[in-house]
């Protein structure tokens, strides 16, 4: 029940979500022209502040740059990489594919070939209410790292996690039986404050090796050049920023929830 509530109740809480809410308030209240108004004006301020380029950057870049990639290489006894990046295949995709979190699967086998480990245990289940699959995050991701020529015997799988929070819990416990108390954990850019948190709390030692980040110092300073041109595009609503921030609300919200819970 937890997992359904935390995919559920969050989607009135993010922008589109509730700028939903808010129209179809505007709606039963079109009677009440004054009412109607406001809850209309309000939906309009909310789409417009979560899909410019300024709030969505900001927000990400408070998540993303917690944690920056390593100067050296890091070393460990495994390589631990959460799920989320790979898509399964089903008709009439030929194969596994890579989605928006590929890069962590693909940044995993690097540090894996540089020899940062000797193993990668690969985190991810299936939630049986979103459709079933014959494969698992976890399996797809030891597909696509044997594509890239890394042996079956260096590869960990954990499938049963269906959050982050399991991702820890069952890695963790996959690990201490193995006697191993440090890793480098691989994931998102603006998923790692929480992940380091909840593997941190199992007791392990946590080396973070992030990927996948969406604002680079590049595109930060690009927010600030003061071109007329550019400065109007950023102003305008973005799909892609709309995305952005609902990415990072989805962490700041899952902090907080599993921090009230004691998980972090």
């Amino acid at each position: 029940m937890f997992v359904f509530l935390s995919k559920f109740v969050p989607l009135f809480v993010y922008p589109l979500g509730f700028t939903c809410v808010l129209l179809v308030l505007a709606l039963l209240a079109h009677k009440h022209q004054k009412l109607h108004t406001a809850f209309s004006i309000f939906a309009l301020v909310v789409i417009l502040l979560t899909s410019n380029s300024w709030v969505a950057a900001t927000l990400t870049r408070s998540l993303e740059w917690r944690y920056l990639p390593p100067e050296t290489l890091p070393k460990a006894d495994v390589i631990v990489v959460l799920g989320g990046g790979t898509d399964a295949a089903e008709y009439p995709r030929s194969t596994v594919e890579l989605n928006s979190g590929g890069d962590r699967v693909i940044y995993a086998g690097y540090l894996y070939k540089q020899g940062a480990a000797s193993h990668l245990l690969l985190s991810g289940g299936n939630i049986s209410w979103l459709g079933s699959t014959p494969s698992t995050p976890a399996t797809e991701m030891a597909e696509v790292l044997n594509w890239m020529d890394i042996p079956e015997e260096a590869l960990w799988l954990q499938p049963e996690s269906q959050n982050t929070y399991e991702d820890a819990l069952y890695s963790a416990k996959m690990l201490k039986e193995k006697g191993i108390d440090r890793i480098i954990l691989v994931t998102t850019a603006s998923h790692m404050p929480r992940s380091v948190a909840l593997f941190e709390k199992q007791g392990l030692e946590v080396v973070p090796a992030p990927t996948d980040f969406k604002v680079t110092q590049a595109s930060w300073d690009a927010l600030f050049s003061g071109d007329p041109a550019g400065m109007l595009v950023r102003l305008m609503p973005n799909v892609g920023n709309l995305s952005m921030i609902t990415a990072a609300m989805k962490e700041y919200l899952g902090m907080l929830v599993y921090r009230l819970r004691g998980w972090i």
